[in-house]
């Protein structure tokens, strides 16, 4: 089905151009300008991070785990945008014979995905090249994608809302007040956080759009998706956890003990999931949307899903808000 004029909010959308215009930038141009990776600085603030929970670690280890986390925190936005693009494209077929304007803003929003995943491949090959051999992606970008686009509108729209949200609070929180990280993998962050705003705008526009399509027991159906999806998502923190501890304790300065060892690999996990998955539900304009659109049975249904992993919040958490009653 077309949408119709009356379903599209068209200045809203006319507005997420504008803003895509004027802060468009390019991966060598702007953004590299011929600049590496400085090793002797940590890459992912320890509010993402949490290296600060493991005490026992020497400031070169805090560093060099810093560094693996962030290499895989990029290397999972490269992954999860390889789906959203490929699901902006395919929605933005409701608008081709529609309004012309909120098929604009959705075919340059999935030109900055494509853009965005150049520039973490190119950011993964920098950093490849400088750190030890024996790193590990664990998951494969096509067959994530595949999997997540075999589940409903609704769910995959959700996810990347969360997604592209959780981005905008971890720059804000952590990534922009941090003055020690690398200045490049900061400007990184703050590039993809300029057209990640304005994604996150698109993004909310066409779930409301397709919430409204939905019966409430399409609805209920769609929940179950979702929880499926932050399921999947969680499977590939638990594996690529896995891989990045093994990985620094492999090459990091010091040896550690069995409970040590033990404290890394739970560590880094519990990092990952407040990363992608528990600061994005605790995100305050998350919580609004989705709890917006739901009953309280499917409220109550993602809640009971989600406590498992509430306990990945930090000691002092960057993003600290409450699970939406």
């Amino acid at each position: 089905m077309n949408a119709t004029a009356s379903s599209i909010d068209t200045a809203r959308y006319a507005k997420t151009i504008e803003v895509s215009r004027r802060v468009r930038w390019e991966i060598d141009r702007d953004l590299i300008r011929g600049r590496g990776f400085d090793f002797g600085r940590k890459f992912l603030p320890d509010g993402l991070s949490l290296v600060n929970e493991l005490e026992f670690l020497s400031d070169a280890d805090r560093r060099l785990l810093s560094q693996i986390q962030g290499r895989s925190y990029a290397n999972i936005f490269g992954l999860v945008e390889r789906f959203i693009g490929a699901k902006v494209l395919e929605i933005s077929r409701d608008h081709w014979l529609g309004d012309q304007v909120a098929l604009e803003a959705l075919v340059r929003l999935s030109d900055e995905e494509l853009k965005h995943q150049e520039l973490f491949r190119r950011i993964e090959s920098m950093i490849g090249a400088e750190m030890p051999a024996g790193y590990r992606q664990v998951a494969e970008p096509n067959a994530v994608a595949r999997a997540v686009l075999s589940k409903s509108t609704w769910a995959v729209m959700a996810l990347t809302l969360d997604i592209e949200l959780f981005t905008q609070a971890h720059y804000r929180a952590s990534i922009d007040p941090d003055t020690l990280i690398d200045p490049l993998w900061k400007d990184v962050f703050l590039f993809h956080w300029r057209e990640e705003s304005q994604h996150a705008i698109l993004d909310e526009l066409e779930l409301l759009r397709e919430n409204a399509r939905l019966s409430a027991e399409e609805r209920s159906a769609a929940v179950q998706d979702l929880i499926a999806l932050v399921g999947a998502v969680d499977g590939i923190l638990q594996a690529q956890a896995q891989a990045d501890a093994d990985y620094f304790l492999t090459i990091a300065s010091a040896g550690f003990d069995d409970a040590q060892r033990s404290r890394v690999h739970a560590g880094v996990l519990k990092a990952y999931r407040w990363q992608y998955i528990v600061s994005g539900v605790m995100e305050p304009r998350f919580q609004k949307v989705l709890f917006g659109l739901l009953d309280q049975a499917q409220a109550a249904t993602i809640q009971d899903a989600l406590a498992p992993l509430v306990y990945a919040v930090p000691s002092q958490p960057d993003v600290p808000l409450p699970m939406a009653a």
